[in-house]
């Protein structure tokens, strides 16, 4: 059976970390590449054994299975065990082929974009490590095990994002996402305590099943774990309030940008979430609080990225965008609309991050829009591919994004949700600025004038010495199949109400049941009436960009210089960096230098060290007055102690006596 061999899914990419992330350094770099890319091809190849498999005629709708490695109890302590295992279905099969399908691409991509890098071994040594463990949090059969690969990811986006550790603005990102992910960490942590306090387990078919066995059970202590694991998941999922360490992960390379935005990470909490369905369904408070924070992060995101210069914001800030219509979707209990965006985006998002690379390849490493344009003739492929992930981001019907993006709106408005069509209404609103930003980056990098020096960088390879060129083949064709499946990923989804089978529906029911009863009955004519609506708002945001970027230039520029300060507002997006550093950052480093410094360290530890030191000095400068070198002292020391030790001889004899009568 193939489900015996997963253990092996994350294990081959761990072995391509330890040989690199040991030998690397000594071996040539076709050997680093072959290392690195060889585990990931063969974990992709077994993640397709086990799908057809699993979907070969005959096989059972619904598979669960369990292996568990180590022998029973990995962690045994006063009665709590957990062990070291490993399940599979039809969710963690979608997550598995995201993950070493997608992953694999960019590891070829990365292969050429890293070409000249120094610390090559190194990078894909991190890039193997990431994989290994998010396929340990997709694989694991309990909350205690993913909680590893949760950690696991967090540590191998550190290493990644501040690649370039010589530069602060990287180190300081690398630092900023560690950090911001621990605190989404802790209440994960917290839920799990909670559940160990009320379970006894951190098994996830114990926990789920002793739930159904409970109907009786709604919100109180459910809603407390369903809280705190929303928690964890904004902090890895970049939701509000623990988005802002995703923007600035941009500092690392950008084939860990679509790693960490497309193909892991950052889907972690989103299928946290659905993984733990059965607990949310259990409490409508905090599926409400998934559904707003979802639909507040794709609004409020969308609206940063209207504004932003740098290719890669822009993108960045698209993911949390994205990011929150999965997290709507699951707010209002539609977990497979949520799933399959997660699909789509990690086709369209890796595609567009790399083409977005492949344009920084070409300009010698320049980011910024401004001084880009009239791209599209120098670099084709380039063009068509991120033409074909933008048209799908923004929701062109045929695309990808298109069929997902449209299941999350009709959800969120036939939901019984009492907030349902103002959700709605907001995600319609983000899919317009959606399209309005990502068409704004279209016009301004591929047409208009020239705005890039034609000579390279003196920084620049010698393979930029003729100016802008096309990324070599190991870059475009990862960009091409990328694209196609940017197109007809979607096909999967396609909505009754087109004609269609939704096969994706069919395949996760097994795992949890789609949408409310409302939107099962909801009539045909009224989803496609808000599909067309949905493509409406897309069709105005092209049209918009269209005419301030293309058939009016400068039109934007007169519009920012006549608003000033609400272009300044969001430039600088909302100032939620600057505030969060002067309410939170700012005191805790204040009480940590004052309390901890000053008193604990500067006080207590110091203090202590010293008085220990100055008795010491005391003591020995008493001790060291016996031995002055002069007999005369030494005779007197001599009759001075054999009187102390007589005077105890007697002391002692007369006690004794005493205590005889």
């Amino acid at each position: 059976m193939p489900a015996d061999y997963l253990w092996l899914i994350p294990l081959l990419p761990f072995a391509g970390f330890l040989i690199n992330g040991t030998l690397g350094r000594r071996l040539p770099r076709a050997l680093v590449s072959a290392v690195a890319l060889i585990p990931t091809f063969l974990s992709a190849c077994l993640w397709l054994w086990l799908w057809f498999s699993m979907k070969a005629p005959g096989a059972p709708e619904s598979v669960h299975s369990v292996i568990t490695l180590f022998g029973n109890n990995w962690i045994q302590i006063s009665g709590f065990h957990a062990d070291f295992a490993f399940t599979v279905d039809h969710l963690t099969l979608i997550m598995l082929g995201v993950i070493t399908g997608v992953g694999f691409l960019i590891h070829v991509y990365s292969v050429g974009y890293m070409a000249h890098e120094e610390g090559y071994w190194r990078f894909f040594a991190y890039l193997n490590l990431f994989m290994f463990f998010m396929l340990v949090l997709v694989l694991s059969a309990n909350f205690l095990l993913l909680f590893v690969g949760w950690e696991g990811v967090g540590l191998a986006s550190y290493l990644l994002i501040g690649f370039y550790f010589r530069k602060d603005s990287a180190a300081h990102a690398g630092k900023k996402a560690f950090i911001v992910n621990r605190i989404g960490d802790f209440g994960f942590l917290l839920a799990m305590f909670l559940l160990v306090a009320h379970f006894g387990s951190l098994d996830f078919s114990t926990v789920f099943s002793t739930i159904q066995q409970h109907p009786e059970w709604q919100g109180g202590f459910l809603t407390a774990i369903a809280l705190l694991l929303v928690v964890g998941a904004t902090g890895k999922s970049a939701q509000i309030p623990l988005y802002v360490w995703l923007p600035d992960a941009m500092e690392g390379p950008t084939p860990v940008s679509a790693l960490i935005h497309a193909a892991t990470m950052v889907t972690a909490g989103v299928y946290m979430v659905a993984r733990c369905h059965t607990l949310f369904d259990r409490s409508p408070y905090a599926l409400g609080v998934v559904a707003i924070i979802g639909a507040a992060t794709a609004l409020f995101a969308g609206c940063i990225g209207l504004v932003q210069h740098d290719i890669k914001r822009v993108l960045a800030y698209s993911t949390v965008s994205q990011l929150g219509y999965m997290f709507l979707a699951c707010g209002v209990g539609a977990y497979t609309a949520g799933i399959f965006h997660l699909l789509t985006h990690a086709f369209f998002k890796a595609l567009l991050f790399l083409a977005a690379g492949s344009v920084i390849h070409a300009l010698s490493g320049e980011q910024d829009m401004r001084l880009m344009g009239g791209l599209r003739k120098r670099i084709p492929v380039t063009f068509w591919t991120m033409t074909m992930g933008i048209l799908a981001i923004a929701g062109a019907p045929g695309w990808a994004g298109f069929f997902s993006k449209d299941e999350i709106l009709f959800r969120a408005f036939v939901s019984p949700n009492p907030i349902g069509k103002l959700l709605w209404l907001v995600g319609v609103t983000t899919a317009g600025m959606t399209s309005f930003y990502m068409f704004r980056l279209w016009f301004k990098t591929f047409f208009g004038e020239q705005r890039f020096e034609e000579h390279p960088a003196p920084h620049a390879h010698e393979e930029h010495a003729h100016g802008v060129h096309e990324s070599p083949l190991v870059m475009t064709i990862p960009l091409m199949i990328l694209a196609v499946l940017s197109v007809v990923g979607g096909w999967v989804g396609v909505a009754s109400a087109m004609g269609g089978h939704d096969e994706i529906k069919g395949f996760l029911d097994p795992i949890f049941s789609n949408g409310a009863p409302a939107a099962e009955t909801a009539s045909r004519g009224l989803e496609l009436g808000l599909m067309a609506i949905s493509v409406l708002a897309a069709a105005m945001g092209f049209s918009i960009a269209y005419i301030l970027y293309y058939k009016k230039p400068g039109t934007a520029t007169t519009y920012a210089q006549r608003f000033p300060a609400l272009y300044r507002i969001v430039l600088n997006k909302f100032y939620i960096d600057e505030i969060y550093q002067a309410v939170f950052v700012t005191p805790l480093l204040m009480f940590s230098r004052l309390i901890l410094g000053t008193l604990v360290d500067g006080g207590l530890v110091n203090g202590s060290g010293f008085a220990a030191g100055a008795s010491t000095r005391g003591l020995g400068a008493l001790v060291r007055r016996i031995q002055s070198g002069n007999i005369r002292s030494y005779a007197g020391w001599l009759a001075l102690g054999a009187a102390a030790v007589i005077a105890i001889m007697i002391f002692s004899h007369t006690l004794l006596l005493h205590s005889t009568n």
